[in-house]
C-alpha cells in the first residue's frame, strides 16, 4: 500500500467521557491522584538520595521504582488531565510514538525491577552477613542497567512495530493516550506480525519476571523456616509483604491489560485498567512501601526535625 496514502499527521483522542456533568469531578479527581503521585514519588527519591541510612541496595531499587513510576505516569497524565476540557484533543503522530515509547519503557522497566527487588529481598534474607557484599554498589548499577535495557529494547521494538503500520481510517483513538489496542483498531494493515511481538516479546518478560519472582520468594520461605526464633521470622516476613502487594497489584493489572483474550477486549474495561495503571499505582507504591517501613518513616521524621 502506498505510504502516502495512509500516513496520517496527528490522531484525536475521543478521552475518558463526553459527559460534561462528570467532567469537573473527574478532572479534579484525577489532578489529586496525580498530584500526590508526583509529590509521593518525588519525595521517596528525594529522601532516599539525602539520607545516608537509606544508602542500600533495598533502597536503591526502591527509589529507581518510584522513579518509573512517576516517569510513566507522567507521559500520560498531564496531557490527558488538559485534555479533559479540551474541545480539540488531537496529539501529533510523533507526539503519539513519543508518548507510547516513554510510557512503555519505564512502564517495561518496572515490570523488570520487581523481579530484581525480589532476588534483593532473597540476597538479604538469605545469608545477611554478606549482603552488603553480594549486592555491592557495582552489583546494583548493572542490575539496574539490565532493567533499563529491557525496557528501552521492548519500548523500540514495539514502538516501530505499531507506528510502522498504515492509518488509513479514523484517526480518532477511543481512548485517552496511545496504546497498543486503541492504536492496532485504527489500522488498516496486517496486526498479527504486533500481536506475535507483544504475545513473544512482552510475554517472555512476564514468564520470565513472574518465574523471577517466584523461585526467589520459595527460596526465601526457606530461610525463614530455618531462623529459630518467632520475632526473626516475623521480621523476615515483614521486609518482603510491601514488595508483594505492589508485585501483586502492578502484575496483576498488567496481565489483566495485554493478556486477556481478545473477544474479551472493551473500550470501557480497558480505559479503566488504563487509568489504574496509570494514575492509581504509582500513587500506591511510595504509600505502601512508607507507610511499612520503619527506616522510611525515621528518615521523615528526621527531615521534619531539620
Amino acid at each position: 500500500m502506498d505510504r502516502k496514502n495512509c500516513s496520517i499527521t496527528e490522531f484525536i483522542f475521543l478521552g475518558i467521557t463526553n459527559n460534561p456533568e462528570n467532567k469537573v469531578i473527574l478532572f479534579i479527581t484525577f489532578l489529586a491522584i496525580y498530584l500526590i503521585s508526583l509529590l509521593a514519588n518525588l519525595g521517596m527519591v528525594t529522601l532516599i538520595r539525602m539520607d545516608p541510612q537509606l544508602h542500600t541496595p533495598m533502597y536503591f531499587f526502591l527509589s529507581h521504582l518510584s522513579l518509573c513510576d512517576l516517569c510513566y505516569s507522567t507521559a500520560v497524565g498531564p496531557k490527558m488531565l488538559v485534555d479533559v476540557f479540551a474541545k480539540h484533543k488531537s496529539i501529533p503522530f510523533f507526539g503519539c510514538a513519543l508518548q507510547f515509547l516513554v510510557f512503555c519503557i519505564f512502564a517495561d522497566a518496572e515490570c523488570v525491577l520487581l523481579a530484581v527487588m525480589a532476588f534483593d529481598r532473597y540476597k538479604a534474607i538469605n545469608n545477611p552477613l554478606l549482603y552488603t557484599v553480594n549486592m555491592n554498589s557495582g552489583v546494583c548499577y548493572r542490575l539496574m542497567a539490565g532493567v533499563y535495557l529491557v525496557g528501552l529494547t521492548d519500548a523500540l521494538i514495539h514502538t516501530v512495530l505499531v507506528f510502522r503500520l498504515c492509518f488509513c481510517g479514523s484517526k480518532e483513538i477511543n481512548h485517552f493516550f496511545c496504546d497498543l489496542h486503541p492504536l492496532y483498531l485504527l489500522s488498516c494493515s496486517d496486526i498479527q506480525v504486533n500481536e506475535l511481538a507483544v504475545f513473544v516479546i512482552f510475554g517472555f518478560i512476564e514468564l520470565t519476571t513472574i518465574s523471577g519472582i517466584l523461585v526467589s520468594y520459595c527460596y526465601i520461605i526457606l530461610s525463614v523456616v530455618r531462623i529459630q526464633s518467632a520475632e526473626g521470622r516475623f521480621k523476615a516476613f515483614s521486609t518482603c509483604t510491601s514488595h508483594l502487594t505492589a508485585v501483586a497489584i502492578f502484575q496483576g493489572t498488567t496481565l489483566s491489560i495485554y493478556f486477556r483474550p481478545s473477544s474479551s477486549y472493551t473500550v470501557d474495561q480497558d480505559k479503566m485498567f488504563s487509568l489504574f495503571y496509570i494514575l492509581v499505582i504509582p500513587m500506591l507504591n511510595p504509600l505502601i512501601y512508607s507507610l511499612r517501613n520503619k527506616d522510611v518513616k525515621g528518615a521523615l521524621e528526621k527531615l521534619k526535625t531539620r
